[in-house]
């Protein structure tokens, strides 16, 4: 039996688009720590674990993996209720409960969320990041909710303008800042003038010029606290906190964060796949590696991961092929932690939060065109998930859009205008929407009130859906009222393609009728 070639892997271009990762990924690991209320050790084992054990196994090759902004803010409210060890104890079970999804093959099952939902949850937990790392920006804590933390900037941005030599807010402020305006003109006219500096993450450069001036002229802002061990500054998980799951609660936040987590880096995976041309997802294996990833992350005092779209698509901007990138991205960060942690305690954590302000900016920015495009309910989703993220929290607000998504097919599926109109001998009757069973009584209604002996015009182009029942109602009346004297003309055309396959399943499962559409489309 012939074995199947191992494919060719170019080693050193996927060398040079692991460093790309992982100077995207350094920066991004500990802000988003920062904003889940953890300390940085915890973003960055995160990004070592997605790197060396789910890069390995993942089902999306090309995907990498991390502390993902979208979760900051649940993770943060755990913290603050729970603490550290307590959260491990969740992630650790999320893990289990995306092992056994996985393993259950129910991947792809979680695709099936309404992109008015999905942009609307990105752009809510944009405005969470945004107003909550406001705050760190300018060397200030948090305000709580999120509603609290967005009414709060004004007051935040005149801490950030008013001198105070025993509170530095605007020395932290402008480090903020000038992160910031880097960030923006290193992605904007840098990048289009210089494309071979393209490559080079606009996020890195700010956040190594703010920290060098930030050391330079020695301002008392805070800075990064990483300890000599990285091991030393992990929670670990232990007995007290694992029997803590036993708390309905707790199992409750757990299955969140697990359906969250899944569903955003299956959504990036599917993002990544329309990136390149090579192996597609494989979801449930996707799913399964991320599942083993948070187990691991979940016992050694980690952050939930998930697959992230911006340390994905520079993966593959960068050129990466293979696995290998993503793999290679987490030796990187285990090697500077390990040998050079003094670099990371000079780094201001208001150029970290700056950079997170920056990506809630980013993901409120949602291009929301194709929604427009669906209609105004698909906004009006989008609209309210944004709200009850803000107003509520973010599994409320996404439980809202959900529920408005659910209402608005029920109500194409039983929403159904006939419109009846009388033209001198002739009559045109309009249907518009679904006929479904469940109006059929207002059908049948309507042709029995129409008056004997016209020229009834049934027109269907407007119909979304129609179901047997409807079809054979139609029909049956027809043929009455052509007994009877009249005359009918039915528009089939947008539906005769409909009918044909009705006719053959039907034919297939044994039953021997006409479809509706092949009768004379015209009868006296």
């Amino acid at each position: 039996m012939a074995t199947k070639p191992t494919a060719h892997v170019d080693y050193p271009r996927e060398i040079l688009a692991s460093v790309v990762v992982f100077l995207v990924a350094l920066p991004l690991c500990m802000g988003i720590a920062i904003a889940s209320g953890a300390p940085p050790a915890a973003g960055l084992v995160t990004g070592i674990v997605g790197g060396l054990l789910v890069g390995l196994i993942a089902g999306s090759p090309l995907q990498v993996s991390g502390p993902a902004a979208g979760l900051a803010v649940i993770v943060f409210d755990l913290v603050q209720r729970y603490g550290l060890a307590t959260l491990g104890a969740i992630v650790f079970l999320g893990g289990v409960i995306q092992l056994v999804a996985g393993w259950r093959k129910l991947g792809r099952w979680f695709q099936a969320v309404p992109p008015s939902v999905i942009y609307g949850m990105l752009a809510g937990i944009g405005v969470l990041i945004f107003a909550s790392q406001f705050h760190v920006m300018i060397d200030d804590k948090p305000k709580g909710t999120g509603l609290k933390n967005l009414l709060t900037i004004p007051g935040a941005l005149m801490k950030a303008v008013t001198p105070d030599a025993s509170l530095p807010h605007e020395e932290a402020a402008a480090i903020g800042l000038l992160t910031i305006v880097l960030i923006a003109i290193w992605n904007g006219p840098v990048a289009k003038n210089f494309s071979r500096l393209r490559m080079v993450p606009g996020a890195l450069v700010a956040v190594m010029t703010a920290t060098i001036v930030a050391n330079v002229l020695k301002l008392p802002i805070a800075h990064v606290a990483i300890p000599q061990s990285l091991v030393g500054s992990l929670t670990f998980v232990n007995l007290a906190a694992l029997k803590k799951l036993l708390d309905p609660s707790l199992l409750g936040s757990a299955a969140a964060l697990a359906i969250i987590a899944s569903a955003e880096t299956l959504l990036c995976a599917t993002a990544v796949d329309r990136m390149h041309d090579g192996p597609r997802t494989d979801y449930d294996r996707e799913l399964m590696a991320q599942g083993l990833g948070n187990v691991v992350c979940g016992l050694v005092g980690g952050l939930p991961m998930t697959g992230v779209i911006v340390r994905s698509s520079a993966n593959v901007e960068a050129g990466a092929k293979t696995r290998w990138s993503a793999v290679a991205h987490g030796f990187w960060m285990l090697m500077l932690v390990a040998a050079a942690p003094f670099v990371l305690r000079m780094i201001p954590v208001a150029s970290l939060a700056a950079l997170l302000v920056f990506t809630g900016y980013k993901l409120v920015k949602q291009d929301v065109k194709e929604l427009r495009k669906a209609g105004k309910s698909e906004v009006a989703i989008f609209l309210a998930t944004i709200a009850g993220i803000v107003a509520l929290d973010l599994l409320k607000g996404v439980a809202i859009g959900l529920g408005l998504a659910v209402l608005k097919i029920v109500w194409i599926f039983t929403h159904l205008r006939i419109d009846v109109r009388h033209e001198g001998e002739d009559t045109v009757i309009r249907l518009d929407g679904s006929a479904t069973f469940l109006r059929l009584p207002e059908l049948n209604a309507v042709l029995a009130a129409i008056p004997e002996q016209r020229t009834v015009h049934m027109d269907f182009d407007e119909l979304d859906h129609i179901d047997q029942a409807s079809l054979q109602a139609i029909s049956a009346w027809e043929k009455q009222y052509v007994t009877r004297g009249g005359h009918v003309s039915l528009e089939w055309e947008g539906l005769e393609m409909l009918a044909k396959i009705r006719h053959r399943r039907n034919v297939e499962a044994g039953a021997s009728t006409r479809p509706p559409a092949a009768r004379v489309i015209e009868s006296e």
